[in-house]
């Protein structure tokens, strides 16, 4: 075992006494040696009932005959770091939480790690630290959110409360509108209610085998979450015993189901930056181009919220993930041979799964669209591509084409909207607020609900090299690349130019001459860092494209 470079023998007594210091016994280190990477905190309401997560975990890891050693991974609230300087900060803390649960697992010299995350960045922060530690590991998550009710029964999440402040400011919603949305919009503790980027990347845990059932859907607060991570810490043994490890699950058709899975979920955009990331760290190489052909294939068979009414607890009750796994594999649209943190390949986890409410699932003979709810654009406004929400997109707004709104930054168009500047028909273009030039490739849900909220979300589009929350609702286009800061087209276009987009055939283009590109390129110069100091401008120093991910090189 790895643990006994620490516990055993006279030549490690150095190390076994400060093992001592913290009070375990020779009996416990006699046992594997099991990190539990806790992302407990109290700012992130997703992650305040982790502490309660943790406990059960290693509850389970002691039933199993390990010995569980708690230690911390960071994470950030989307929510709450939104409109400001913190979005800056959310993406960016994906590779701190890689790199840093690297560090611990490697200087403490685990055996096998169970990892407890729940939020945005922190669910892909460590599957990529799974993929390159590879170790046994398990993940167990904190659970989705409830959704909230307003007072006239209506249900509602956090996308209708972003929504509500666009209303508020078209004069359609009075401040105590707002404040009930404040009072209702997330009741429970949990990742908010919606297919948003949480639990997006909850939900393909479970699809790349590295969750147990539920992992994604059963809700924060119900007692079957504590027995789910009871379950995760015996599981875990079981891994050890069996010596099945993160990149013996998380193999490329592991990655193919995951990217076919995202489709017929209709999951958060955000989904085409992580797993390419956690791909790389499995020694896997998937690409946008990929998920097209993916998306060609796979009907989307989900339309939560923001994309409909439903939410993670009725997904939950549905079936859950593996109801929606059991769909695509009638059309033989997931491999089914592949391992599992279950100790069990795909097939045998479906073996007795029903799609138990085919309103909310449906079926694979008569699905939301033919299509995936995710579609990769390419054309001359962005060469590497840019990824949309397909399933959230208004039908009037699959093809589109109207004049450029040009803004340089988040702050400059959501002053024109609340403004009532932007009119019906026109295409909002935010730039240089890609991984690079944000830096930090902040999420533009504050401006998309603004759309949504003053009433032109079917008539207006966003383009953008920054990227968008999973709660974004809209012709919203994102992760232009190359973006802005790198000489991307994007920083080339002017206001008033045409912009035509074309979702179901994947094409967006500025409808400008080549010459006249060509032209505005020579004269083109590139702005100073926004950031000049500090993490963030070591980040932009050292971030790839986000068609590549925006990983670090």
């Amino acid at each position: 075992m790895n643990s006994e470079q620490v516990t055993q023998g006279v030549d490690r007594a150095p190390n076994q006494s400060l093992f001592h210091a913290l009070g375990y016994t020779k009996e416990e280190l006699d046992r594997p040696l099991v990190g539990i990477v806790s992302s407990y905190n109290e700012i992130v309401p997703g992650h305040m009932n982790l502490d309660k997560i943790v406990e059960a975990v290693k509850a389970g890891v002691r039933l199993a005959g390990g010995t569980p050693i708690v230690f911390p991974a960071i994470a950030v609230c989307d929510g709450i770091a939104m409109g400001h300087i913190g979005m800056k900060y959310s993406l960016v803390t994906r590779d701190l939480i890689a790199d840093s649960t690297e560090a611990m697992a490697l200087a403490h010299q685990f055996d096998a790690l169970v990892m407890v995350p729940n939020c945005d960045k922190n669910v892909p922060g460590l599957l990529m630290a799974a993929a390159r530690l590879n170790i046994p590991t398990i993940f167990c998550s904190g659970g989705p959110m409830l959704a909230g009710r307003m007072r006239d029964g209506r249900r509602t999440c956090l996308s209708h409360m972003f929504e509500a402040v666009g209303a508020y400011h078209a004069g359609t919603l009075s401040e105590d509108g707002v404040n009930e949305y404040v009072e209702n919009a997330c009741p429970t503790c949990g990742s908010c209610s919606g297919m948003y980027t949480a639990n997006s990347m909850n939900c393909l845990t479970e699809v790349l085998g590295m969750g147990l059932r539920g992992n994604g859907t059963i809700p924060a607060v119900y007692s079957a979450r504590l027995r789910l991570a009871k379950h995760a810490g015996m599981q875990v043994m079981e891994l050890l015993r069996r010596n099945i490890r993160p990149r013996d699950i998380m193999t490329e058709k592991a990655f193919e189901n995951a990217l076919a899975m995202d489709m017929a979920l209709g999951c958060s955009t955000n989904s085409m930056l992580h797993l390419p990331a956690i791909a790389r760290e499995a020694g896997v190489k998937i690409n946008l181009e990929i998920a097209n052909a993916i998306s060609r294939r796979t009907p989307n068979l989900c339309h939560l919220a923001p994309a409909g009414e439903t939410y993670m607890e009725d997904l939950d009750q549905a079936g859950g993930v593996y109801a929606v796994m059991k769909e695509l594999t009638k059309k033989g649209l997931l491999h089914v041979d592949l391992i599992t943190c279950t100790g069990k390949t795909v097939a045998e986890n479906l073996e007795s799964v029903e799609n138990l409410d085919e309103t909310l699932i449906r079926p694979i003979e008569n699905p939301y669209s033919p299509n995936g709810g995710i579609a990769v654009l390419k054309g001359n406004l962005a060469e590497s591509g840019c990824v949309v929400k397909r399933s959230a997109v208004a039908p009037e707004m699959m093809v589109h084409e109207g004049p450029a709104r040009v803004f340089d930054s988040e702050e400059e168009a959501i002053e024109a909207i609340y403004n009532q500047k932007i009119q019906a028909g026109d295409v909002v273009v935010i730039r240089y607020e890609g991984p690079k030039g944000g830096p930090g490739m902040r999420e533009m849900l504050n401006p998309t609900s603004a759309i949504c909220g003053m009433g032109l979300g079917e008539s207006v589009a966003l383009i953008t090299d920054g990227r968008f929350s999973g709660a974004t609702r809209g012709a919203a286009i994102g992760h232009v690349s190359p973006e802005a800061a790198d000489g991307g087209v994007i920083a080339l276009v002017e206001e008033g130019d045409r912009i035509a987009v074309d979702i179901p055939n994947c094409r967006i283009s500025l409808l400008v001459s080549e010459e006249e590109i060509a032209k505005r390129r020579e004269k083109w110069i590139c702005p100073e860092p926004k950031v000049k100091t500090g993490y963030l401008a070591r980040y932009a120093r050292m971030v790839s494209s986000a068609a590549e991910g925006a990983v670090l090189n």
